[in-house]
Parts: C-alpha cells; sequence; structure tokens
C-alpha cells in the first residue's frame, strides 16, 4: 500500500484515476470525516475520475495512517527542519488542532509536488479543509464542503458531548464488528436512508480501529468554543468558491447550520439532499453526484452547432 511521511507521520493514500490519452486532468483531493477513512469517499472518486485524478488519503490518527511519529520519523523530522522553530516543533510532536490537520494537507501536496487542487471534503474533514482554503488559497481551485456548518457554543451540551464521546471512544473492543447487525445500529444516528452492508461495515471497522488519542483529541478540537467562535469567521472570509451539500435529516450537523456557514460568503454555494442525513454521497448517490457536477460545470450538454 502507498504510504507518505508527512510531518513525521506515515499517511495511507491512493489514487482513483482513468486513462485520458495525453489530456492532463486537475486533481480532486477527497477528505473524510471524523473515525472514518478514505475508503467511503471510494465509489464517488470513481465517478469523478472521467474529469480529475482523484487523491485519496486517511487524516493522521484515522484509517491506515498513523497516529504519531515513529522515534525514527521524528528524528528525521528533526533533521530536516530548516530552522531552531521547525525543529522545536518536531521535538514537541503534532496536536490534534484542525489547523494542524490543513498543514498535514499541505505537506502532503508538496511531498507529492502537487501545486493546486479541487478538494472535496466531508464532516470534520470540512471543517479542516476550510481552514485549508483561507491558509493556502492560492492552492485551491474549488471546495466541496458535505455536511458542515457553524454552531454556537453552549457550555453544558459541549462537556455532555465529550463526556459520552470519550466514552464511547474508550469501549471500542475490536470484536464489535462480528457482531450481526451491529453495523446497521452503529451507523443508525449518521443515516436517513439505507447504504449498502459493505459500506456500514467499513465504517464500523474504521472507527474501532481509530487511533484513541486521535480520536478523542479531534472531538475536543471540533466540538469547542473555540471553534464555535473560528469557524464562522473562517466561512466569512472564503474566497474560493465553495459547495456546501447538507443532507436533510442530519442529526450529526443539522442542515441549518449548513444554511448560516453559507450566508456568510458570497462565495458559498449551499444545496439541501432530500431523504439524506450525514452521509448524502452514499445515502443519495445519483443527486449527490448531479449537485457535485452541476458545481463543477462538468457532464453538461454542449451547445448544438447548426
Amino acid at each position: 500500500m502507498p504510504y507518505i511521511n508527512v510531518r513525521g507521520v506515515e499517511h495511507y493514500y491512493e489514487w482513483v484515476k482513468k486513462s485520458s490519452g495525453s489530456l492532463a486532468k486537475p486533481v480532486m483531493v477527497f477528505m473524510h470525516g471524523w473515525a472514518g477513512s478514505a475508503r467511503y469517499w471510494q465509489n464517488t472518486a470513481d465517478a469523478l475520475s472521467e474529469q480529475f485524478d482523484c487523491l485519496l488519503y486517511d487524516l493522521r490518527g484515522f484509517g491506515r495512517s498513523c497516529g504519531k511519529p515513529t522515534i525514527g520519523q521524528a528524528s528525521e523530522a528533526v533533521a530536516e527542519s530548516e530552522s531552531p522553530q521547525e525543529e522545536s516543533e518536531a521535538i514537541r510532536g503534532l496536536t490534534y488542532e484542525l489547523e494542524e490537520y490543513a498543514d498535514d494537507l499541505a505537506a502532503l501536496l508538496d511531498g507529492l509536488r502537487i501545486q493546486r487542487v479541487y478538494i472535496h471534503a466531508h464532516s470534520m474533514g470540512a471543517s479542516v479543509a476550510t481552514l485549508f482554503f483561507n491558509r493556502y488559497p492560492q492552492r485551491v481551485e474549488r471546495g466541496i464542503l458535505t455536511c458542515s456548518g457553524i454552531f454556537e457554543y453552549d457550555e453544558k451540551s459541549f462537556s455532555a458531548f465529550h463526556k459520552f464521546g470519550g466514552y464511547v471512544v474508550k469501549f471500542r473492543p475490536k470484536w464489535l464488528s462480528k457482531i450481526p447487525f451491529v453495523d446497521r445500529m452503529f451507523m443508525a444516528r449518521f443515516l436517513y436512508s439505507p447504504i449498502p452492508h459493505s459500506e456500514r461495515q467499513a465504517f464500523l471497522e474504521d472507527f474501532l480501529e481509530a487511533d484513541y488519542d486521535a480520536a478523542i483529541g479531534t472531538i475536543f478540537t471540533s466540538v469547542s468554543k473555540a471553534q464555535a467562535e473560528v469557524m464562522p469567521q473562517e466561512f466569512a472570509k472564503l474566497t474560493v468558491p465553495t459547495l456546501l451539500v447538507a443532507g436533510e435529516y442530519d442529526k450529526i450537523i443539522p442542515a441549518e447550520m449548513g444554511r448560516q456557514a453559507a450566508a456568510l460568503s458570497d462565495k458559498v454555494e449551499f444545496v439541501m439532499i432530500p431523504n439524506t442525513a450525514h452521509f448524502p454521497m452514499l445515502e443519495d448517490v445519483p443527486t449527490y453526484l448531479q449537485r457535485v457536477q452541476e458545481f463543477l460545470q462538468i457532464n453538461t450538454p454542449k451547445p448544438q452547432v447548426g
């Protein structure tokens, strides 16, 4: 399997491509959400591979990517540092702040020698992508954010969420994936319309395999007072043309949160897909792809001449 060292951590990545002769295609990068992996983007990438070379990768600590540097990798990161500040950062290690994950993506693109991309991101990955759009706008052609939005800080509910999330992450026996119908129960909160068993099972397995520190760390950085204050500002200053796709019955990030985020910038186009929840790209594939292709201005009928 292909891996690349990103800031001292081994990251899994893969390409989904279709031959186009000598025609060079733009690159579209896919980013998954919390406790997931690039696996659930596979079909979407395949559908878009006629127009794009699709780059899928697992975020640090999730899927098949490592959670932290090994001793050898950390030493290499220090050795390759170009300044005392970079050396200090390499020694202290990486955090689970979403801004750090945005910098991970920049380093990944540098490592693969890719300058400018389209970005297709989901849930927590969409928050990371929004930060990336504003930190590296010169590197982004267009962005698609699926199930993203802004929320208001509520100390009591946030505290309860962190407590519950910590328990869920701590109790993850590997044998859970072997119990019949557990995948259906696990995904019930995320879905409105059914998806194939193989996709439910893959998501359950990714959740069970996620690095503990990364899973806990990103719960606290994704759902926090700081993010509640930062993300509205980030949406408001977007300069990258962006499509924000919401699921009508999403319980994780309600569609109204996405609508409010999109309203902050005239660069953001909002679309809600009926009868879907937190995975509209899996729950209603045809509608999702149609909306995305319309935004990207591909697969549209060519005008008749004569």
